[in-house]
């Protein structure tokens, strides 16, 4: 059998999806210069092939069939396997559409398909509800999938063939690393270490496919070890959630990448208190090079609202200057528009954005996914129907305190703030020289009342228009 894996690049803005927001994906439209770069920056560093496809790839060679891959090409095949997006699935239905009437049977994986099917039905022949392995499978060994088809999740994820990257477009070279963010140009391959999220966040979508599983750190390395064989010094994006949950299995991990002198590089996502000194310095010995956490506000009688366990600010900013000391590249994230939120709660995360200094910050809307808890808290409230603009960055229900235009003009404003100031530039070149962090500080104040004053005078248009 002959099948093609589909992962369509997006036709506008700067799409992430896989097991971005736990595979709803999200869609950055740009509405300020300084988004304009980011967009350009996600669409250069975070489009990388989908480790999803890359295990049905897996799987499918296991048994003989022939696989390859696509980015919107139409190759001769018997069956299509499309992975699916929440702010992309227009543009994944019609390219289904167009293969269907060239005799291709057309499925489509993934956790948009699994938790909104009705937008993928009418365009697809089989849709795999779930995580899809098990149901691929069924079909590697010749059953013909047909209407909804529940796959379980694998509970032994060692029992999987490893990812299989040959024919994806992932190029087989060494690339530059951008130092505002860490992660490489190119040579990128993401690993799934573990499966679901332990954590208990009412608006994640990473927890509501299947419970969390891990690997075994033998059974990681094995992949890792054969990584290294096929890409000349990788740069390893890790995709859990919480890669650090299990401190002393992540520490046994990079023993284990050191004790088979592995020449890699990676990232990590995680939370801030199951980080500490010891384990920092493992995993930089190890290889790590660039780090994301959410911090989401600064408050935290907010976070105990949506069931998002606050982290003590003095940790977080030991565990911040610990990275900053090892060259570790950071990414914090943030969401605006709580119901708890106004304007001064989302003035006060900013300002407290800029004051924590990780190297970069990516700043999103509150979001009610399909599926989450908070969906079921806040599904009266939702008066967007368009499903693509649930993407992180446009509103999509009323909130009790702030309008639509508020909540843009303040992400926007975040934006602003936290880029477009002289210690962004600093922290970035590592100058910690005392004079020259006093002058920078004394810039920084300047170029916030500047853009106080810019705020100010666009804040009454926002707000009366």
């Amino acid at each position: 059998m002959r099948v093609v894996l589909v992962d369509l690049p997006a036709r506008d803005g700067a799409v992430s999806k896989d097991t971005v927001v736990g595979g709803y994906g999200s869609r950055l439209l740009p509405f300020s210069r300084v988004t304009q770069v980011i967009g350009t920056l996600k669409r250069r560093l975070y489009d990388v092939p989908s480790v999803h496809l890359a295990y049905v790839a897996a799987i499918l060679a296991q048994y003989g069939h022939e696989v390859t891959w696509s980015r919107g090409e139409m190759p001769e095949a018997d069956v299509a396997i499309v992975l699916s997006s929440l702010v992309d699935h227009k543009h994944e239905c019609a390219w289904a559409d167009v293969a269907r009437t060239k005799g291709l049977r057309v499925g489509f994986i993934g956790l948009t398909s699994s938790k909104l099917p009705e937008l993928f039905r009418p365009h697809a022949d089989f849709l795999i509800i779930g995580e899809p392995e098990a149901a691929i499978q069924r079909m590697a060994r010749g059953d013909v999938l047909a209407g909804d088809c529940v796959s379980e999740p694998i509970a032994d994820l060692d029992a999987l063939p490893f990812p299989r990257w040959e024919s994806a477009p992932s190029p087989d070279v060494a690339g530059s690393v951008l130092p505002i963010v860490g992660r490489a140009s190119s040579g990128r391959v993401q690993v799934l270490a573990s499966r679901g999220c332990p954590e208990f966040c009412t608006y994640c979508p990473h927890r509501i496919l299947a419970v969390h599983r891990a690997r075994s750190v033998a059974n990681i390395a094995d992949e890792l070890q054969q990584i290294c064989a096929t890409f000349r010094r990788p740069y390893v994006i890790f995709r859990d959630p919480l890669f650090t949950d299990d401190r002393w299995r992540a520490l046994a991990l990079a023993d284990e990448i050191r004790a088979r002198d592995l020449d890699l590089r990676f990232e990590i996502e995680t939370r801030l208190d199951r980080l500490d000194p010891a384990l920092l310095d493992g995993l930089h010995r190890a290889g790590l090079r660039a780090m994301s956490f959410g911090v989401e506000s600064v408050s935290p009688d907010i976070l105990k609202k949506v069931g998002r366990r606050p982290i003590p600010e003095a940790h977080q900013r030991t565990m911040m200057g610990h990275c900053r000391a090892l060259g570790i590249a950071t990414a914090a994230f943030y969401v605006f528009g709580f119901l708890q939120d106004d304007w001064t709660s989302i003035a006060a995360t900013i300002d407290y954005a800029i004051d924590l200094g990780s190297t970069v910050a990516q700043f999103k809307l509150l979001t009610p996914y399909p599926g989450t808890p908070l969906w079921k808290q806040m599904a009266p409230r939702v008066y967007e129907t368009d499903w693509e603009k649930f993407d992180g960055f446009t509103p999509t229900f009323e909130h009790p305190a702030l309008s639509p235009r508020e909540l843009r003009f303040l992400l926007g404003a975040a934006y602003t703030r936290f880029y477009m100031r002289p210690s962004f530039l600093a922290n970035w070149a590592r100058i910690n020289a005392r004079p020259v962090r006093s002058f920078v500080h004394h810039m920084d104040q300047r170029v916030a009342r500047r853009h106080a004053q810019n705020e100010l005078a666009q804040m009454s248009r926002t707000v009366t228009c």
